[in-house]
């Protein structure tokens, strides 16, 4: 069975962040869970385009989850994804506003 790492919220570091975000299918994929709040997307479901291939998802969830940006929860065959607004925005107030109000 998989067993997902996720930083602590103290240990979420503002270059992981920055750097995470700062490819725009990350960031596109973390503006699809945050409409998504109070749930979770599956991978594909957060997918910003169809034909990504999974290893490539895989890698994107991989690094958005070391940064701290994403809980990763397995169910049954599938991986849910959730945004970790609440422990990003504890540690740097204000920050995720700032980049989500940024549109590339």
């Amino acid at each position: 069975m998989t067993r997902f790492v996720h930083p602590a919220k103290e240990d979420i570091t503002l270059e992981g962040v920055l750097g995470a975000l700062s490819d725009p299918m990350r960031l596109k994929i973390f503006r699809k869970l945050l409409v998504r709040r109070e749930g979770s997307l599956s991978c594909s479901g957060a997918a910003p385009c169809e034909e990504m291939a999974k290893s490539t998802l895989s890698h994107h969830f991989r690094v958005l989850r070391d940064a701290g940006l994403v809980r990763t929860t397995k169910q049954g065959v599938e991986n849910l994804n959730s945004a970790r607004w609440d422990d990003v925005n504890g540690r740097f107030p204000g920050l995720l506003k700032a980049i989500m109000k940024f549109q590339p």
